[in-house]
């Protein structure tokens, strides 16, 4: 008998989550998020040698400047989606507004979130980036999908995960705490990404925080006073500069990720919808925790598609210490 793990789609087929209509639905969905993970892949290994590294010298919905590699990512994850037949509205941080595919009719009964690339100016040197997704529920009445079927808080996530695009290819995904979170890499002798880890755990404190200290003349007073605490422990820096690739070293390993709000961006720089939520859906089905220092990330509601929020997310001791300092103040 062989030993072959089993494919991404073989096993949603046979986990098929809470939520959904049908038990293939959840299958399809991911199926096609890991073919478009499969294009991003493919793209971000050749980008130097096609001409596709940098800016293309305009910015997204949030004032970002767009790595071209953001545009093909975002039309690739679009067009894989939709063509599910299973997608009434997609949100995404490259776009003001909905998503819109050219020629397809979004009547499904599902909304999807996505971050296509994540931590795009990673990209020209060649460092971990990622694709961060979730899956609601539609709460409007048939027809096309509205905003109002994105504008969800995350507990309402019935599905939610990540592409990590580094040494090897990762996909992770959970569709709700009970269930657990699981790991798939993709294999390009087969084209498929098959089963690495089933149940993920998210490890207990290991000590290490991830945050760009260099925004630290900026931060308040609670964030200053939480770093130089975990300094005078002993703590260790590690910070990579892309979410996921910092969230998915965490996750394995320990530590928390923080990006607080600050004098310059007081509402945070890191996406409610297509970031944060998804995330800290996952770090929550591992047994850890996320917050904006004063709430849990999947109780907020988004007040419009593009809500920035600050971040702490990872062990849940290390969250709670976090949060800790915010109450003091």
């Amino acid at each position: 008998m062989s030993n072959i793990p089993p494919t991404l789609f073989q096993h949603a087929l046979k986990n098929p989550g809470e939520g959904f209509d049908a038990p293939v639905h959840l299958a399809i969905l991911l199926d096609a998020i890991a073919g478009a993970g499969k294009v991003i892949s493919s793209e971000i290994n050749r980008a130097a040698l096609r001409d596709i590294l940098g800016s293309v010298g305009s910015v997204n919905a949030t004032d970002d400047e767009q790595q071209k590699l953001d545009i093909i990512g975002d039309e690739t994850v679009a067009q894989a989606l939709a063509a599910t037949g299973l997608v009434c509205a997609m949100g995404s941080e490259e776009n003001e507004g909905l998503v819109e595919v050219s020629g397809t009719q979004l009547k499904g009964p599902y909304a999807v979130v996505y971050d296509p690339v994540d931590g795009s100016s990673n990209i020209d040197v060649a460092a971990p980036i990622g694709t961060i997704f979730g899956v609601f529920r539609r709460v409007s009445d048939g027809g096309p999908g509205t905003e109002a079927d994105i504008l969800q808080p995350g507990t309402e996530l019935i599905a939610a995960g990540y592409v990590l695009y580094g040494s090897s290819t990762i996909l992770a995904f959970t569709t709700g705490t009970r269930a657990g979170v699981h790991f798939f890499t993709l294999d390009p002798s087969v084209g498929d990404f098959l089963l690495t880890a089933e149940g993920v755990s998210q490890h207990g404190s290991a000590h290490v925080y991830s945050v760009n200290e260099g925004n630290s003349m900026n931060w308040n007073a609670p964030d200053a006073e939480w770093v130089a605490h975990v300094k005078r422990e002993g703590y260790s820096g590690r910070y990579i500069g892309a979410l996921v690739a910092d969230f998915h070293r965490n996750l394995q390993k320990g530590g928390i990720y923080a990006y607080p709000g600050d004098s310059k961006s007081p509402s945070g720089k890191i996406r409610l919808l297509y970031e944060a939520a998804p995330l800290a859906a996952v770090a929550e089905a591992a047994g850890g925790a996320a917050t904006d220092g004063t709430q849990r990330l999947l109780s907020i509601v988004p007040e419009q598609l593009h809500h920035r929020t600050p971040i702490y997310i990872g062990s849940k001791a290390e969250v709670d210490l976090l949060a800790s300092f915010h109450a003091n103040r």
